[in-house]
């Protein structure tokens, strides 16, 4: 079967598509956290809708173990630079962030967030994040978050090297 088509809507975004991997590992910090080092798999792709497909899979750096999961859908509003960001987190999380790409560079910030009933606390209220395709060609992400009890703070940085297209 013929890859499909990209749908020209997503082109802005095309920088970003393809398997990536964690290169060196990821860090964590937060006030409430011990600093932590992690490894993550993104996948980013598209079926030929005006609509790329992500999921991030983080795994424990010395374990392996599976840690932190998301899957969801990047749009973009045609004729624009407008983005959103839809995304399902295994933390019961499910958010939607808005922003806007420019370049080879893509930052949003929470519009909405929705947590399961029995969502352990403290509760994230806001969540920003930038992705940026740096000069060596690999992928970065910066996500910052408030919570109940924390102000806005930096609490991930994870640079990717692409594996495949």
């Amino acid at each position: 079967m013929e890859p499909p088509t990209m749908n020209p809507v997503v082109e802005p975004l095309s920088w970003m598509l393809g398997t990536w991997l964690s290169d060196p590992p990821g860090a964590g910090t937060f006030p409430a956290l011990q600093p932590f080092q992690y490894l993550e798999e993104a996948y980013i792709s598209h079926v030929g809708q005006p609509v790329l497909n992500f999921s991030f899979n983080a795994f424990h750096l010395d374990t392996r173990r599976p840690m932190h999961r998301e899957c969801g859908f990047i749009r973009l509003k045609p004729d624009t630079n407008k983005v959103a960001f839809i995304s399902a987190q295994n933390t019961g999380i499910v958010e939607v962030e808005e922003g806007e790409v420019n370049g080879q560079e893509l930052c949003i910030t929470s519009h909405s967030i929705a947590r399961m009933s029995f969502a352990k606390e403290p509760h994230v209220e806001q969540i920003t994040r930038k992705f940026r395709l740096n000069s060596e060609g690999k992928l970065e992400q910066t996500v910052s978050m408030a919570t109940t009890t924390q102000p806005m703070t930096q609490h991930l940085h994870i640079t990717y090297k692409k594996v495949t297209p």
